[in-house]
């Protein structure tokens, strides 16, 4: 029998993870620190088991996952040593190294692999979440280039976990992980924030368009969610957004010019050959021996997991094509 996975926290991500761990057939229990998410959870199915501490949550479970903002993870973290849990700790928080720090710091006893799925929508809370809010999204899972047999294996059986719920593993360090959620996830919401406070006029709102809703989607997130990951990020975060300004700031630039048309062509040629070459072709699959160091090669190239084999020794895996 499959030992029970617990998420801790019931918002959008932990509430479609709660939903996509039951639909797999995983025995689940769930933890929200509001009365009234408890409430609905508890009331939206019987197959899972809400409990009303984290005490009582984790009491019974083999897999803790964490779905709290990074602002909530001490308390969440002292809570769940209180509690005397001692198994694999994993989380969905959108940066790394500060998650990594705190757990070496709170509770060092426990086992713990990082986690962020790639997901999400400008929605948020209990009543957004989707059982098929995982499938073919790209789920990071940290690991060291030292990680030990233990550790690895570890890994291993957070990466079936999540292979299951139909998500694509890519295996990454912390420090590589954030630096490149700054430049993909964090700067888009900057971006996103800044055009919509700007266009926040009655004839700029009634022009809108495709453009400025494409662009502006995730301004339509919680601020105080956005600002506890990009602030959580912070040390990743401001290089990327210095590089940005400085694009911009060229583009600027150019605009004085007698006649910019020329030049902003090849301004926005960089761009446009970037998007078009994205999402990257998918190349063959290959089985792959099961080490850190080549399952980080993976996640440089681009590759992700898509399976591991029951002996663990070995994983399936997938790199885009060249």
């Amino acid at each position: 029998m499959r030992s029970r996975t617990c998420v801790i926290g019931l918002g959008l991500i932990g509430g479609s993870l709660l939903r996509a761990l039951s639909a797999a057939g995983h025995p689940v229990s769930g933890y929200d620190a509001s009365p009234d998410v408890r409430s609905l959870a508890r009331t939206a199915s019987a197959k899972w088991r809400i409990a009303e501490t984290i005490a009582e949550a984790v009491a019974d479970a083999g897999i803790v996952i964490l779905a709290v903002p990074l602002p909530a993870l001490p308390a969440v973290l002292d809570g769940i040593a209180a509690a005397g849990y001692r198994e694999l700790l994993s989380d969905v928080t959108s940066v790394k190294e500060p998650v990594r720090e705190l757990v070496a710091e709170r509770v060092p006893q426990l086992r713990y692999v990082g986690g962020h799925p790639m997901a999400g929508k400008e929605t948020s809370g209990f009543a957004a979440g989707d059982p098929d809010l995982f499938t073919g999204c790209a789920w990071a899972l940290t690991l060291e280039p030292d990680i030990g047999p233990g550790q690895l294996d570890d890994w291993l059986s957070m990466a079936a976990l999540v292979t299951g719920l139909g998500a694509r593993v890519v295996p990454v360090s912390p420090g590589e992980h954030d630096a490149a959620v700054a430049l993909i996830s964090h700067l888009p919401h900057l971006a996103a924030s800044g055009i919509a406070a700007l266009a926040d006029t009655g004839l700029a709102a009634t022009l809108a368009a495709g453009s400025y809703r494409d662009g502006t989607r995730v301004a339509g997130s919680r601020p105080d969610l956005v600002a506890a990951m990009c602030g959580g990020n912070a040390a990743a975060l401001g290089p990327v957004l210095d590089r940005f300004i400085a694009r911009l700031t060229e583009a600027r630039r150019l605009l004085d010019k007698p006649d910019p048309v020329q030049a902003l062509t090849r301004w926005f040629g960089d761009g446009h050959r970037a998007r078009t070459r994205w999402p990257p072709h998918q190349g063959p699959a290959s089985e792959l021996p099961v080490s850190a160091e080549e399952l980080l090669r993976t996640g440089r190239d681009g590759g992700w997991v898509t399976e591991v084999a029951a002996d663990r020794r070995t994983v399936l895996a997938v790199r885009p094509l060249s």
